[in-house]
């Protein structure tokens, strides 16, 4: 029978950390006992304040279809976290709540973006970026970055990157993969290169604003120059270990959120409803209600580098958030590990696989191309064994 899916859906990547987590539970299936270092979810249970207010909101019949872009009391609460915790003003008719910053991102992309505009991705850059640029029509264009760096794009690779293309840029900061994390600084010269492109869009995805050892997170919307023309994208799966509630949502101009509200009007319409009302809870509250999980990762992740630094070959430097390290591996690339050769990341991550049971996922999905990205939001149980079979597998 002829091949009848889409051009588009044949184009598209599969999600390199999905892909990497699915083998890894079909290892498991199989009796294999595999410890999964792939996907960004943290360990934590949800906090209790926000599983009791979603047992409210099933008690007083929340059931119905929501508005599609959020509870107005949501967005309200969205509103004052913005506030709050970023010193950034928006109305309502700037929010948009959706099923996962994911689906933000898409929205984002598919009201932006026509065909053949380019959209400009510092890298490392979350696996998804890409791909989803593509499949509105874009061209993703990356600017690359090294350890040596601290994984940060210059001014001046910024503007080298500019063409007459570019209709957006997108990053996270703190970042997925490398958690790293841009000061207000850094921000401010890359604004400044921007602030001669007015027509160029930034996307700042800032899901990990929590997760930040800095305790100095920064938005590049706080700048004036740059505030009608930046998208904040956020969510509570990360900070808040809601990652299957599926809530995420955008700060934006009016007229960019309004297009979001049609375009997923026609997609998936509003978010979960009880889930909306349990995030209202969670951001009502400090962010002190959930620093016991900011510390855990920071504990974790001097466990982590500290295990690393006892394999040879391992190059890392010191994240300053998110629950990522992402070490050059570049070293092993041309040798022979116990029978196999390895020529890229790729093959070293399904290496890691195979041999030592631990599941990572290739630096190549994230445009770095050296490195792999190994999370540490699991047990300090699990990062011990794993690393231990790493180093025995590697050495």
């Amino acid at each position: 029978m002829k091949q009848k899916l889409s051009n588009r859906i044949n184009a598209m990547a599969t999600s390199a950390t999905l892909a990497m987590a699915a083998k890894a539970r079909e290892l498991r299936n199989q009796g294999k006992d595999i410890i999964g270092l792939s996907l960004g979810e943290p360990d934590f249970p949800v906090p209790d304040f926000v599983k009791e207010a979603a047992k409210k909101a099933i008690d007083e019949n929340y059931h119905s279809y929501t508005p599609v872009d959020g509870y107005a009391d949501l967005k309200q609460a969205i509103i004052t976290k913005f506030k709050r915790d970023n010193n950034l003003t928006y109305t309502p008719e700037q929010i948009v709540v959706s099923t996962g910053a994911k689906q933000s991102l898409a929205n984002l992309a598919m009201v932006l973006l026509n065909e053949g505009d380019e959209v400009l991705l510092p890298a490392p850059y979350w696996v998804s970026y890409s791909d989803i640029s593509k499949l509105a029509g874009g061209v993703p264009v990356e600017i690359p970055t090294s350890i040596e760096t601290d994984f940060k794009i210059t001014p001046q690779a910024l503007e080298a990157a500019i063409t007459p293309k570019t209709k957006m840029m997108i990053y996270s900061s703190p970042c997925n993969p490398s958690g790293s994390v841009y000061t207000q600084e850094e921000l401010r010269v890359l604004a400044d290169v921007l602030a001669k492109y007015p027509d160029i869009i930034v996307v700042s995805d800032e899901i990990y604003e929590h997760i930040n050892f800095t305790k100095n997170h920064a938005s590049i919307a706080t700048f004036a120059d740059m505030y009608d023309r930046t998208v904040v994208v956020n969510g509570v799966s990360k900070a808040y270990s809601m990652t299957g509630w599926r809530i995420g949502y955008i700060g934006a101009p009016a007229y960019i959120a309004r297009a979001c509200t049609k375009m997923q009007g026609q997609i998936t319409s509003g978010a979960n409803c009880i889930a909306q009302r349990a995030t209202i809870t969670a951001l009502e509250n400090p962010p002190s209600k959930i620093q016991f999980m900011v510390d855990a990762f920071k504990e974790r992740r001097k466990l982590i580098l500290n295990l690393l630094a006892e394999i040879p070959g391992f190059k890392t430097n010191e994240p300053q958030g998110a629950f990522y390290v992402f070490p050059d591996v570049s070293s092993f690339f041309g040798k022979t590990l116990n029978g196999t050769l390895i020529n890229n990341a790729s093959q070293f991550a399904m290496y890691l696989l195979e041999k030592a049971q631990v599941a990572t996922v290739t630096g190549e999905a994230f445009g770095s191309p050296n490195c792999i990205r190994i999370s540490y939001a699991a047990s300090e149980k699990d990062i011990v064994e794993a690393l231990k079979r790493i180093k025995k597998t590697v050495t």
